[in-house]
């Protein structure tokens, strides 16, 4: 299956793989996806086979002989079909009212390999969706096809006397690199790009691995793209264009008036000088004057905040609208309406211009660098999932960290627990919504991002209640080429849905999100909290006595399958509606397995869904 330079095929090792092959301006053939720095089973493929197939079924689900596996975000029958696209990305498309919409996609992000062509530029927009650009210094090849990218307006066999280099933010670009060196500094790994009349750009990089800066020299630039965390590529130009290019340079003259000093004879002064001649030109004076100071005012009052240009190149990246604090306080009618609090901020209801109602979270963590709070929200730029709330748009500005994001009519999960405004079908369609939304997090998603506060509170609900994961975004991101456990500074969450690993300091993985959610799980079905009262004949004593432990009892009392009677004591007496025993007590069962004390006993989000799946089924 073939889209241009784009290839859907098994390969000799019977694994699926895309590759991207083209010759535009060098021959340029690799592999991406799955990850070439990935082994075959930690990319969750298999090459253990002696067949080849691949099918998606009319209920949504994709199966291969490789062991690759999804389930499309709109699970039942439905017309779908599948498509290799001209950007290179696999998506499924659903027929729904005579419209075709995604339901499925290998990328979620627009800028795939190759998709701007050598020494192009790819960011992407909510509104105007990807845009291919070419950097200063060069020019379009072929403005009826962006794919086949820029060409230099320079000459790059000129003396390394004539170049000198910008600095492009948080810029990766494919490419051969013709030097990589852990043991060199700056200077010294400019002097490389330098001195190779066949260099482009170079990158200077703290590895985190190595511990150490890493000097890649790149005698290609290959679709450059916004990485999404702290990296810097320095473009090599001539003098020039750097000049042209950074403004402040170029505004200071490098020129130096002599210290001599040649008098002049006025012709205008005369012995006898008129007196009008004196009085125009101390008015000139002062009006020279007025003018100055009012430009300088116009230019105070004017001026952006310092760190602008920065945040709007990051901002066409990540594809949020850049608010100001002004706006957002006008949005937010000064913070007057507050519909939600928690540890990481207070949230405020809010109506942008265009009459969006919108949800307005002022963050508490004030002090965070504003390069790390950027590359944070570039992430939450490439995740879109129908279970996880949209963000819109984003205020850093001075101190402030504000997210602006979709409004959810029927609020938080927490809310709609305590009263009757739930049925059990809405309970089930909840806990596999979670269930679809962390497992893309944990799975799906360009970097891995751990929620680490899963709780009622963050789980919204719409007008339809259909469940939105929100605050997914600021906890933990790491990139998936890290295959270890990721390491934490201080212990996240909430007290009765955190995971023991937090509390024995243990390696922190995926399955804490596991635990919490089994924790959620368990909450809905029973109606009580992680932590509760419970009263004792011994002399009233009350006793703290944990839910896990609770309904583990009560499961275990039952020999095989739960009763009715024992389902009523342990379901929520709030949920209205009738309820499938057998589905009630197989979620349980479900939940149960998610808060086994050991995180290897607990399953992957992936296979919960899979799980919820086969009880849906079943019903």
């Amino acid at each position: 299956m073939s889209s241009g330079p784009y290839k859907l095929y098994f390969d000799n090792d019977n694994v699926i793989r895309l590759l991207y092959s083209n010759n535009i301006e060098v021959n340029v053939t690799s592999i991406y996806w799955p990850s070439t720095y990935l082994l075959t089973w930690e990319a969750g493929r298999s090459s253990n086979n002696n067949s080849r197939f691949a099918y998606l079924d009319s209920e949504g689900r994709f199966h291969s002989s490789d062991n690759l596996t999804f389930t499309t975000t709109d699970y039942g029958n439905a017309l779908r079909r599948m498509t290799l696209d001209v950007d290179g990305n696999i998506r499924v498309y659903s027929l729904n009212e005579r419209s075709w919409s995604v339901t499925w996609q290998t990328f979620s992000t627009p800028c795939l390999y190759g998709i701007c062509g050598p020494n192009g530029l790819c960011t992407h927009t909510l509104e105007s969706g990807r845009i291919c650009s070419c950097m200063h210094g060069y020019k379009i090849k072929n403005h009826s096809d962006l794919s086949f990218g820029c060409e230099p307006t320079f000459d790059l066999s000129q003396n390394r006397e004539n170049f000198g280099f910008i600095k492009l933010p948080n810029v990766e670009f494919y490419g051969f690199d013709s030097i990589y060196d852990t043991n060199s500094t700056f200077t010294e790994c400019s002097n490389y790009c330098l001195n190779d009349s066949n260099c482009k750009a170079f990158q200077f990089t703290f590895h985190e691995k190595i511990r150490a800066f890493t000097c890649n020299v790149k005698t290609s630039l290959f679709n450059g793209y916004y990485k999404g965390q702290p990296f810097t590529t320095y473009l090599k130009l001539p003098k020039k264009d750097v000049l042209s290019y950074d403004q402040n340079v170029a505004n200071k003259s490098s020129l130096e008036c002599s210290s001599s000093i040649i008098q002049l004879d006025r012709t205008y002064e005369k012995k006898n000088a008129n007196g009008s001649i004196r009085f125009m030109l101390l008015f000139s004076i002062i009006l020279g004057a007025i003018e100055a100071a009012s430009f300088l005012l116009f230019y105070w009052i004017t001026k952006e905040p310092s760190g602008t240009t920065t945040q709007t190149y990051l901002a066409i990246a990540t594809g949020f609208k850049r608010f100001t604090y002004a706006e957002i306080v006008k949005a937010s009618h000064k913070f007057k309406e507050e519909i939600g609090r928690g540890s990481g901020g207070i949230v405020y209801k809010g109506t942008l211009q265009d009459n969006r109602v919108v949800a307005i979270k002022r963050l508490h963590d004030a002090n965070q660098g504003e390069a790390e709070f950027l590359a944070e929200m570039s992430t939450i730029g490439r995740i879109n999932h129908r279970n996880l709330i949209e963000t819109y748009g984003y205020c850093a500005e001075g101190k402030h960290r504000i997210l602006v994001y979709e409004y959810m009519e029927n609020g938080s999960l927490a809310e709609n627990l305590g009263g009757n405004q739930l049925d059990w079908q809405h309970i089930f369609e909840i806990a596999s919504g979670v269930a679809k939304g962390l497992a893309y997090l944990h799975e799906e998603c360009l970097e891995w991002v751990l929620h680490c506060d899963v709780k009622p509170q963050n789980i919204l609900l719409d007008a339809n209640c259909n469940p939105k994961v929100a605050d997914f975004g600021l906890s933990q991101l790491f990139n998936q080429d890290v295959t270890g456990n990721s390491i934490f500074s201080r212990i996240r969450g909430t007290r009765g849905y955190m995971a023991p690993e937090w509390v024995f300091n243990l390696p922190i993985t995926s399955k804490v999100d596991v635990y919490s959610y089994g924790m959620v799980v368990l909450e809905m079905i029973t109606g009580r909290s992680p932590t509760y009262k419970q009263s004792h004949d011994d002399n009233e004593r009350l006793e703290q006595k944990r839910l896990v432990g609770w309904v583990r009892e009560k499961v275990h009392m039952a020999s095989e399958s739960l009763t009715e009677s024992q389902i009523v004591e342990i379901l929520n007496p709030m949920i209205s509606g009738e309820n499938e025993n057998g589905q009630m007590s197989n979620l349980l069962k479900v939940a149960l397995k998610c808060v086994e004390e050991d995180k290897d006993g607990r399953p992957t989000m992936s296979e919960v869904v899979k799980m919820l799946m086969h009880l849906e089924i079943d019903d």
